[in-house]
């Protein structure tokens, strides 16, 4: 899969979670039960994870791989250290 095609799936999925937190804040204009607009946010979180999930997935197939495969060092260091703040980031 391409770099471009991935980032339009992504973008797509992104759209559908931009509608359900507008949906969300229409509910909380509606003063709608409370566990409801949870199990909603539940959803968007859950979602939002996924497409986090999917764009590091790719990001490790397609970006990581071309340059650890270039056998250069430099690009190589850097990659690994992107990763590596990613990873401390994602523990915050």
């Amino acid at each position: 899969m391409k770099k471009g095609t991935s980032h339009t799936d992504q973008l797509k999925r992104l759209n559908r979670v931009e509608g359900q937190v507008r949906g969300i804040s229409k509910m909380v204009e509606e003063k709608r039960y409370c566990l409801d607009i949870v199990h909603q946010i539940k959803a968007v979180k859950a979602a939002l994870s996924s497409i986090e999930s999917k764009i590091v997935e790719d990001h490790l197939d397609h970006c990581v791989h071309e340059v650890m495969t270039s056998r250069n060092k430099a690009a190589t260091e850097e990659k690994l250290k992107e990763i590596k703040e990613l990873l401390k980031w994602s523990k915050k």
